[in-house]
Protein backbone atom coordinates (compact mmCIF):
# COMPACT_ATOMS: atom_id res chain seq x y z
CA UNK A 1 0.00 0.00 0.00
CA UNK A 2 3.03 2.61 0.80
CA UNK A 3 4.88 1.50 -2.33
CA UNK A 4 1.51 2.09 -4.16
CA UNK A 5 1.15 5.64 -2.80
CA UNK A 6 4.79 6.65 -2.92
CA UNK A 7 4.70 5.52 -6.72
CA UNK A 8 1.57 7.40 -7.47
CA UNK A 9 2.71 10.50 -5.60
CA UNK A 10 5.78 10.91 -7.48
CA UNK A 11 4.09 10.10 -10.97
CA UNK A 12 1.84 12.83 -10.23
CA UNK A 13 4.56 15.42 -9.40
CA UNK A 14 6.47 14.40 -12.72
CA UNK A 15 9.27 12.08 -11.18
CA UNK A 16 9.99 9.05 -12.53
CA UNK A 17 11.80 6.39 -11.02
CA UNK A 18 14.07 4.76 -13.39
CA UNK A 19 15.64 1.21 -13.68
CA UNK A 20 18.84 2.97 -11.67
CA UNK A 21 16.95 3.99 -9.38
CA UNK A 22 14.92 0.79 -8.52
CA UNK A 23 17.08 -0.22 -5.86
CA UNK A 24 16.86 3.17 -4.05
CA UNK A 25 13.23 3.23 -4.48
CA UNK A 26 12.94 -0.34 -2.94
CA UNK A 27 15.23 0.62 0.52
CA UNK A 28 12.95 4.37 0.12
CA UNK A 29 9.09 2.58 0.25
CA UNK A 30 10.12 0.15 3.29
CA UNK A 31 11.92 2.48 5.52
CA UNK A 32 9.92 2.60 8.82
CA UNK A 33 9.82 6.12 8.59
CA UNK A 34 8.36 6.88 5.37
CA UNK A 35 6.02 4.09 5.80
CA UNK A 36 4.42 5.92 8.77
CA UNK A 37 4.44 9.27 6.99
CA UNK A 38 2.32 7.27 4.13
CA UNK A 39 0.23 5.76 6.88
CA UNK A 40 -0.76 9.35 8.70
CA UNK A 41 -1.46 11.01 5.51
CA UNK A 42 -3.79 7.93 3.97
CA UNK A 43 -5.27 8.32 7.47
CA UNK A 44 -5.64 11.87 7.41
CA UNK A 45 -7.52 11.57 4.30
CA UNK A 46 -10.11 9.33 5.55
CA UNK A 47 -10.33 11.63 8.43
CA UNK A 48 -11.10 14.13 5.85
CA UNK A 49 -13.62 12.21 3.55
CA UNK A 50 -15.10 11.37 6.58
CA UNK A 51 -15.69 14.79 7.32
CA UNK A 52 -16.89 16.02 4.03
CA UNK A 53 -19.64 13.17 4.52
CA UNK A 54 -20.60 14.06 7.37
CA UNK A 55 -20.96 17.85 6.89
CA UNK A 56 -23.03 17.12 3.54
CA UNK A 57 -25.50 14.77 5.58
CA UNK A 58 -26.02 17.19 7.99
CA UNK A 59 -26.69 19.79 4.89
CA UNK A 60 -29.02 17.09 4.14
CA UNK A 61 -30.67 17.12 7.40
CA UNK A 62 -31.23 20.80 7.89
CA UNK A 63 -32.63 20.89 4.12
CA UNK A 64 -34.93 17.86 4.60
CA UNK A 65 -38.07 19.43 5.47
CA UNK A 66 -40.12 17.69 8.44
CA UNK A 67 -43.96 19.08 9.44
CA UNK A 68 -45.77 17.30 11.85
CA UNK A 69 -49.41 16.73 11.30
CA UNK A 70 -51.90 19.41 12.69
CA UNK A 71 -53.55 18.67 16.36
CA UNK A 72 -56.35 20.29 18.10
CA UNK A 73 -56.39 21.57 21.71
CA UNK A 74 -58.51 18.91 23.76
CA UNK A 75 -58.19 15.85 20.93
CA UNK A 76 -56.10 12.91 21.51
CA UNK A 77 -52.83 13.62 19.37
CA UNK A 78 -50.54 10.74 18.69
CA UNK A 79 -47.24 10.69 15.51
CA UNK A 80 -44.76 8.63 15.33
CA UNK A 81 -41.91 9.47 13.22
CA UNK A 82 -40.53 7.24 10.24
CA UNK A 83 -37.28 6.40 10.16
CA UNK A 84 -37.40 4.38 7.31
CA UNK A 85 -39.28 6.20 5.36
CA UNK A 86 -37.46 9.83 6.51
CA UNK A 87 -34.33 7.65 5.51
CA UNK A 88 -33.23 8.76 9.08
CA UNK A 89 -31.93 4.81 10.05
CA UNK A 90 -28.41 6.72 10.49
CA UNK A 91 -29.77 8.98 13.28
CA UNK A 92 -30.06 9.00 16.92
CA UNK A 93 -32.99 11.16 18.18
CA UNK A 94 -32.21 11.89 21.57
CA UNK A 95 -35.23 14.47 22.33
CA UNK A 96 -37.81 17.37 21.31
CA UNK A 97 -37.36 20.33 22.85
CA UNK A 98 -40.63 23.00 23.01
CA UNK A 99 -43.04 20.27 23.75
CA UNK A 100 -42.98 21.31 27.92
CA UNK A 101 -46.23 23.15 28.06
CA UNK A 102 -48.31 21.95 25.01
CA UNK A 103 -49.80 18.44 26.50
CA UNK A 104 -47.60 16.57 24.11
CA UNK A 105 -44.44 14.53 24.95
CA UNK A 106 -41.77 12.91 23.47
CA UNK A 107 -41.42 8.93 23.77
CA UNK A 108 -37.54 8.25 22.27
CA UNK A 109 -38.65 4.62 22.50
CA UNK A 110 -41.10 4.63 20.09
CA UNK A 111 -40.14 7.89 18.00
CA UNK A 112 -43.37 9.42 18.91
CA UNK A 113 -45.44 11.99 20.11
CA UNK A 114 -48.26 12.03 21.82
CA UNK A 115 -50.67 13.22 24.42
CA UNK A 116 -53.94 15.96 24.46
CA UNK A 117 -52.86 19.45 23.31
CA UNK A 118 -53.91 22.12 25.95
CA UNK A 119 -52.69 25.18 24.02
CA UNK A 120 -52.96 26.34 20.39
CA UNK A 121 -50.25 28.01 18.06
CA UNK A 122 -47.83 27.70 15.74
CA UNK A 123 -45.27 25.24 17.76
CA UNK A 124 -41.58 25.61 16.82
CA UNK A 125 -39.99 22.25 17.79
CA UNK A 126 -36.24 21.38 18.11
CA UNK A 127 -35.11 18.03 17.19
CA UNK A 128 -31.77 17.13 18.89
CA UNK A 129 -29.93 14.25 17.16
CA UNK A 130 -27.06 12.95 16.50
CA UNK A 131 -25.58 10.77 13.64
CA UNK A 132 -24.86 7.15 14.95
CA UNK A 133 -21.44 6.83 13.68
CA UNK A 134 -20.68 10.23 16.08
CA UNK A 135 -18.98 9.60 19.34
CA UNK A 136 -21.43 10.48 22.44
CA UNK A 137 -19.82 13.11 23.79
CA UNK A 138 -20.46 14.89 20.09
CA UNK A 139 -23.38 18.01 21.01
CA UNK A 140 -26.08 17.20 19.78
CA UNK A 141 -27.44 18.93 16.67
CA UNK A 142 -30.76 20.62 15.96
CA UNK A 143 -33.26 20.61 13.68
CA UNK A 144 -36.29 23.02 13.80
CA UNK A 145 -39.55 21.00 13.18
CA UNK A 146 -42.83 22.55 12.75
CA UNK A 147 -46.03 21.65 14.88
CA UNK A 148 -49.57 23.77 14.08
CA UNK A 149 -51.97 23.17 16.78
CA UNK A 150 -55.34 24.66 16.00
CA UNK A 151 -57.47 25.77 18.43
CA UNK A 152 -60.86 23.90 19.68
CA UNK A 153 -63.49 24.92 17.53
CA UNK A 154 -65.54 24.86 20.73
CA UNK A 155 -63.85 27.29 22.26
CA UNK A 156 -64.18 29.53 19.12
CA UNK A 157 -67.76 29.90 19.70
CA UNK A 158 -69.20 32.63 22.44
CA UNK A 159 -72.35 31.79 24.79
CA UNK A 160 -74.04 35.15 25.49
CA UNK A 161 -77.02 35.37 27.56
CA UNK A 162 -80.00 36.06 26.54
CA UNK A 163 -82.34 39.41 27.40
CA UNK A 164 -83.92 38.10 30.32
CA UNK A 165 -85.95 41.23 30.44
CA UNK A 166 -87.43 40.02 26.98
CA UNK A 167 -91.19 39.00 27.28
CA UNK A 168 -90.93 35.84 25.97
CA UNK A 169 -87.62 34.76 27.49
CA UNK A 170 -87.01 31.40 28.32
CA UNK A 171 -84.21 29.59 29.68
CA UNK A 172 -81.03 28.74 27.61
CA UNK A 173 -81.63 25.59 28.95
CA UNK A 174 -84.56 22.94 30.56
CA UNK A 175 -84.67 19.77 31.46
CA UNK A 176 -87.26 17.50 33.58
CA UNK A 177 -87.49 13.46 34.55
CA UNK A 178 -91.08 12.64 35.51
CA UNK A 179 -92.40 9.06 36.09
CA UNK A 180 -95.42 7.79 34.01
CA UNK A 181 -96.52 4.91 35.57
CA UNK A 182 -94.59 1.89 34.88
CA UNK A 183 -91.90 4.40 32.51
CA UNK A 184 -90.00 7.14 32.81
CA UNK A 185 -90.17 10.40 30.59
CA UNK A 186 -86.77 12.98 30.23
CA UNK A 187 -86.61 15.76 28.38
CA UNK A 188 -84.03 18.42 27.80
CA UNK A 189 -83.79 21.43 25.80
CA UNK A 190 -80.82 23.41 25.20
CA UNK A 191 -79.87 26.62 22.94
CA UNK A 192 -77.75 26.05 19.97
CA UNK A 193 -74.41 27.22 19.53
CA UNK A 194 -75.76 29.67 16.67
CA UNK A 195 -77.97 31.25 18.97
CA UNK A 196 -75.53 31.41 22.09
CA UNK A 197 -73.02 32.95 19.54
CA UNK A 198 -74.55 36.19 19.75
CA UNK A 199 -77.26 36.18 22.32
CA UNK A 200 -79.92 34.43 20.71
CA UNK A 201 -82.86 32.79 22.49
CA UNK A 202 -83.91 29.10 22.52
CA UNK A 203 -86.22 28.76 20.26
CA UNK A 204 -87.27 24.92 21.02
CA UNK A 205 -89.80 24.16 23.56
CA UNK A 206 -91.55 20.76 25.18
CA UNK A 207 -94.21 19.97 27.57
CA UNK A 208 -94.94 16.57 29.20
CA UNK A 209 -98.04 16.29 31.13
CA UNK A 210 -99.24 12.86 33.03
CA UNK A 211 -102.96 12.13 34.25
CA UNK A 212 -102.17 10.02 37.19
CA UNK A 213 -105.96 9.27 37.90
CA UNK A 214 -106.74 8.23 34.65
CA UNK A 215 -103.38 7.26 32.87
CA UNK A 216 -103.04 9.32 29.86
CA UNK A 217 -99.67 11.17 29.30
CA UNK A 218 -99.06 13.45 26.82
CA UNK A 219 -95.49 14.25 25.10
CA UNK A 220 -94.92 17.53 23.38
CA UNK A 221 -91.91 18.79 21.57
CA UNK A 222 -91.64 22.08 19.25
CA UNK A 223 -89.11 23.25 17.13
CA UNK A 224 -89.73 27.51 16.88
CA UNK A 225 -88.59 28.82 13.36
CA UNK A 226 -85.60 30.97 13.64
CA UNK A 227 -86.61 33.31 10.59
CA UNK A 228 -89.44 34.12 12.77
CA UNK A 229 -89.32 36.58 15.38
CA UNK A 230 -91.34 35.54 18.19
CA UNK A 231 -91.08 31.87 17.04
CA UNK A 232 -89.67 30.93 20.72
CA UNK A 233 -92.81 32.20 22.24
CA UNK A 234 -94.79 29.90 19.30
CA UNK A 235 -93.07 27.03 20.03
CA UNK A 236 -94.05 27.26 24.09
CA UNK A 237 -97.71 28.05 23.20
CA UNK A 238 -97.94 25.33 20.79
CA UNK A 239 -96.95 22.80 23.78
CA UNK A 240 -99.01 24.63 26.75
CA UNK A 241 -101.81 24.69 24.15
CA UNK A 242 -102.04 21.74 23.40
CA UNK A 243 -101.96 20.56 26.81
CA UNK A 244 -104.83 23.36 27.75
CA UNK A 245 -106.74 21.53 25.17
CA UNK A 246 -106.68 17.57 26.76
CA UNK A 247 -106.77 19.29 30.17
CA UNK A 248 -110.59 20.55 29.09
CA UNK A 249 -110.94 17.38 26.78
CA UNK A 250 -110.64 14.62 28.86
CA UNK A 251 -114.46 14.51 30.57
CA UNK A 252 -115.69 11.50 32.00
CA UNK A 253 -117.42 10.95 28.41
CA UNK A 254 -114.09 11.32 26.40
CA UNK A 255 -112.25 9.13 28.99
CA UNK A 256 -114.92 5.99 29.05
CA UNK A 257 -115.59 6.51 24.84
CA UNK A 258 -111.66 6.11 23.86
CA UNK A 259 -111.62 3.43 26.79
CA UNK A 260 -114.37 1.29 24.84
CA UNK A 261 -113.18 1.88 21.48
CA UNK A 262 -109.66 1.09 22.38
CA UNK A 263 -110.66 -1.92 24.10
CA UNK A 264 -112.94 -3.28 21.21
CA UNK A 265 -110.38 -2.54 18.58
CA UNK A 266 -107.67 -4.76 20.75
CA UNK A 267 -110.85 -7.55 21.14
CA UNK A 268 -111.41 -7.32 17.44
CA UNK A 269 -109.18 -5.86 14.45
CA UNK A 270 -112.23 -5.58 12.40
CA UNK A 271 -112.65 -2.51 9.83
CA UNK A 272 -115.69 -1.24 11.88
CA UNK A 273 -113.01 -1.33 15.18
CA UNK A 274 -110.42 0.38 13.34
CA UNK A 275 -112.92 2.77 11.21
CA UNK A 276 -114.38 3.83 14.71
CA UNK A 277 -111.34 4.47 16.41
CA UNK A 278 -109.29 6.31 13.80
CA UNK A 279 -112.57 8.86 13.16
CA UNK A 280 -112.59 9.05 17.10
CA UNK A 281 -108.63 10.31 17.15
CA UNK A 282 -108.45 12.22 13.88
CA UNK A 283 -111.38 14.20 15.37
CA UNK A 284 -110.53 15.01 19.40
CA UNK A 285 -106.35 15.42 18.15
CA UNK A 286 -107.24 17.01 14.76
CA UNK A 287 -109.68 19.51 17.06
CA UNK A 288 -107.17 19.95 19.55
CA UNK A 289 -104.70 20.95 16.29
CA UNK A 290 -107.18 23.25 14.98
CA UNK A 291 -107.22 24.90 18.45
CA UNK A 292 -103.73 25.02 19.27
CA UNK A 293 -103.74 26.97 15.87
CA UNK A 294 -106.79 28.96 16.60
CA UNK A 295 -105.42 30.15 20.09
CA UNK A 296 -101.82 30.71 18.63
CA UNK A 297 -103.42 33.05 15.79
CA UNK A 298 -105.44 34.88 18.80
CA UNK A 299 -102.13 35.40 20.82
CA UNK A 300 -100.77 37.02 17.44
CA UNK A 301 -103.64 39.24 16.71
CA UNK A 302 -103.61 40.57 20.67
CA UNK A 303 -100.10 41.81 20.30
CA UNK A 304 -100.46 43.21 16.89
CA UNK A 305 -98.20 40.81 15.23
CA UNK A 306 -98.32 38.27 12.08
CA UNK A 307 -99.17 34.65 12.83
CA UNK A 308 -96.08 34.20 11.21
CA UNK A 309 -93.83 35.70 13.77
CA UNK A 310 -94.96 32.26 16.15
CA UNK A 311 -94.17 30.06 13.57
CA UNK A 312 -93.35 26.48 14.92
CA UNK A 313 -93.38 22.67 14.42
CA UNK A 314 -95.49 20.69 16.99
CA UNK A 315 -95.06 16.53 17.48
CA UNK A 316 -96.96 15.28 20.17
CA UNK A 317 -97.92 11.34 21.39
CA UNK A 318 -101.17 10.87 23.36
CA UNK A 319 -100.18 7.68 25.67
CA UNK A 320 -101.24 5.38 28.16
CA UNK A 321 -101.18 1.31 29.22
CA UNK A 322 -103.61 -0.81 29.24
CA UNK A 323 -103.23 -4.48 30.43
CA UNK A 324 -102.97 -5.95 26.75
CA UNK A 325 -100.60 -3.21 26.68
CA UNK A 326 -99.67 0.88 24.92
CA UNK A 327 -101.82 3.05 23.24
CA UNK A 328 -100.16 5.73 21.28
CA UNK A 329 -101.85 8.50 19.63
CA UNK A 330 -99.67 10.92 17.44
CA UNK A 331 -99.37 14.15 15.53
CA UNK A 332 -97.02 15.54 13.51
CA UNK A 333 -96.47 19.00 11.36
CA UNK A 334 -92.87 20.03 10.62
CA UNK A 335 -88.99 18.19 10.50
CA UNK A 336 -89.48 16.34 14.34
CA UNK A 337 -89.20 12.51 13.95
CA UNK A 338 -90.64 10.16 16.19
CA UNK A 339 -89.83 6.97 17.12
CA UNK A 340 -91.14 3.90 18.92
CA UNK A 341 -88.40 1.18 19.47
CA UNK A 342 -88.37 -2.37 20.69
CA UNK A 343 -84.79 -3.56 21.53
CA UNK A 344 -85.97 -6.87 22.00
CA UNK A 345 -87.39 -7.33 18.28
CA UNK A 346 -84.57 -4.72 17.29
CA UNK A 347 -87.26 -2.87 15.03
CA UNK A 348 -88.07 0.93 15.08
CA UNK A 349 -91.58 2.49 13.86
CA UNK A 350 -91.42 5.89 12.86
CA UNK A 351 -94.96 7.35 14.05
CA UNK A 352 -94.72 10.44 11.62
CA UNK A 353 -93.37 11.47 8.09
CA UNK A 354 -91.42 14.58 7.66
CA UNK A 355 -92.53 18.07 6.46
CA UNK A 356 -89.67 17.36 3.79
CA UNK A 357 -88.88 16.14 0.51
CA UNK A 358 -91.63 14.88 -1.62
CA UNK A 359 -94.19 15.43 1.21
CA UNK A 360 -94.08 19.33 1.64
CA UNK A 361 -90.72 20.33 0.03
CA UNK A 362 -89.82 22.62 2.88
CA UNK A 363 -90.81 22.64 6.75
CA UNK A 364 -94.51 23.20 7.41
CA UNK A 365 -95.96 24.73 10.91
CA UNK A 366 -98.63 24.54 13.09
CA UNK A 367 -99.43 28.22 12.55
CA UNK A 368 -100.20 28.01 8.74
CA UNK A 369 -103.44 28.08 7.98
CA UNK A 370 -102.50 25.32 4.43
CA UNK A 371 -102.07 22.43 6.99
CA UNK A 372 -105.54 21.99 7.39
CA UNK A 373 -106.42 22.26 3.98
CA UNK A 374 -104.54 20.04 2.46
CA UNK A 375 -105.20 16.73 1.65
CA UNK A 376 -102.38 14.89 3.52
CA UNK A 377 -103.92 16.24 7.19
CA UNK A 378 -105.49 13.24 7.88
CA UNK A 379 -102.08 11.29 7.47
CA UNK A 380 -100.21 13.54 9.96
CA UNK A 381 -102.57 11.42 12.76
CA UNK A 382 -101.35 8.15 14.08
CA UNK A 383 -102.21 5.32 16.22
CA UNK A 384 -100.52 2.12 17.18
CA UNK A 385 -101.45 -0.15 19.91
CA UNK A 386 -98.15 -1.91 21.18
CA UNK A 387 -97.52 -4.86 23.54
CA UNK A 388 -94.63 -2.80 24.95
CA UNK A 389 -91.98 -0.71 23.52
CA UNK A 390 -87.73 0.22 24.61
CA UNK A 391 -87.75 3.80 24.22
CA UNK A 392 -90.33 6.22 23.07
CA UNK A 393 -88.22 9.38 21.65
CA UNK A 394 -89.15 12.82 20.06
CA UNK A 395 -86.71 14.95 19.18
CA UNK A 396 -86.12 18.68 16.63
CA UNK A 397 -84.43 18.66 13.88
CA UNK A 398 -81.53 19.91 16.12
CA UNK A 399 -80.65 16.17 17.09
CA UNK A 400 -82.36 14.74 14.04
CA UNK A 401 -79.84 16.52 11.61
CA UNK A 402 -76.32 15.31 13.18
CA UNK A 403 -77.61 12.04 14.37
CA UNK A 404 -79.58 10.57 11.37
CA UNK A 405 -78.27 13.16 8.26
CA UNK A 406 -81.00 11.45 6.06
CA UNK A 407 -84.63 10.63 6.24
CA UNK A 408 -84.24 7.29 5.07
CA UNK A 409 -82.07 6.46 8.21
CA UNK A 410 -85.10 7.02 10.37
CA UNK A 411 -86.65 3.04 9.02
CA UNK A 412 -82.79 1.54 10.05
CA UNK A 413 -82.67 -0.14 13.28
CA UNK A 414 -79.04 0.65 12.85
CA UNK A 415 -79.33 4.42 13.14
CA UNK A 416 -81.70 4.36 16.25
CA UNK A 417 -78.83 1.31 17.60
CA UNK A 418 -76.25 4.32 17.65
CA UNK A 419 -78.52 7.15 18.36
CA UNK A 420 -79.29 4.45 21.86
CA UNK A 421 -75.38 3.45 21.95
CA UNK A 422 -74.23 7.42 21.80
CA UNK A 423 -76.88 8.16 24.45
CA UNK A 424 -74.82 5.24 26.89
CA UNK A 425 -71.76 6.89 26.34
CA UNK A 426 -70.43 5.38 22.93
CA UNK A 427 -69.43 9.41 22.04
CA UNK A 428 -66.47 11.54 21.49
CA UNK A 429 -66.58 12.85 25.22
CA UNK A 430 -68.07 9.47 26.84
CA UNK A 431 -71.22 11.80 28.01
CA UNK A 432 -73.36 8.83 29.80
CA UNK A 433 -77.27 8.80 29.92
CA UNK A 434 -78.37 6.80 32.86
CA UNK A 435 -81.90 5.45 31.28
CA UNK A 436 -82.49 3.49 34.10
CA UNK A 437 -85.58 3.71 36.03
CA UNK A 438 -84.45 4.26 39.56
CA UNK A 439 -82.03 6.65 38.06
CA UNK A 440 -81.48 10.12 39.51
CA UNK A 441 -79.95 13.23 37.56
CA UNK A 442 -80.81 11.89 33.87
CA UNK A 443 -82.31 15.43 32.88
CA UNK A 444 -79.37 16.65 33.56
CA UNK A 445 -77.30 14.43 31.93
CA UNK A 446 -79.59 14.41 29.27
CA UNK A 447 -78.88 18.32 29.10
CA UNK A 448 -75.06 17.70 28.95
CA UNK A 449 -75.24 15.20 26.53
CA UNK A 450 -76.95 17.88 23.94
CA UNK A 451 -73.85 19.48 24.22
CA UNK A 452 -72.28 17.32 21.85
CA UNK A 453 -70.02 18.89 19.02
CA UNK A 454 -70.95 18.08 15.49
CA UNK A 455 -69.20 20.09 12.38
CA UNK A 456 -71.82 22.31 11.01
CA UNK A 457 -75.09 21.66 13.34
CA UNK A 458 -75.43 24.00 15.43
CA UNK A 459 -79.47 24.58 15.72
CA UNK A 460 -81.55 24.44 19.13
CA UNK A 461 -81.32 20.78 20.57
CA UNK A 462 -84.67 19.16 22.07
CA UNK A 463 -84.57 15.44 22.83
CA UNK A 464 -87.48 13.58 24.98
CA UNK A 465 -87.31 9.93 25.83
CA UNK A 466 -89.86 7.51 27.45
CA UNK A 467 -88.39 4.41 28.70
Amino acid sequence: MEETYIRQLLAANNICVTEGLQQLFAYFVTDPANKNLVNQILENQKRLMDQWALKIRLADQDMQEIVFPNATVGKPYEYRLDMAALQWEDIALLTIDGLETTGLTYDPATKGVSGIPVISGDMRLVLKYRLKKEAEDVPPHEKKIRLVVNPDPRSLWKNVPSDTTDPFWKADVACMQESLGAKQVVAASKRGRSHANNGGFREDDYLVKHWAETGWSLLAVSDGAGSAQYSREGSRLACTFIASYFDECMTAEWLATVDRLIKTYNNNLQDKATKALNSFIYETLGNGVLQTHKKIEETAARLNASLNDFHATLAFVLMKQYDFGYAIMSFSVGDGPVGLLDEKEKSVTLLNWLDVGEYGGGTRFITMPEIFSSGQFSSRFNFILMPGFSHLILMTDGIYDPKFEVEANLTRWSAWQRLIADLAGENEGRQKVTLERTAVGTEQELAAWLDFWSVGNHDDRTLMIVY
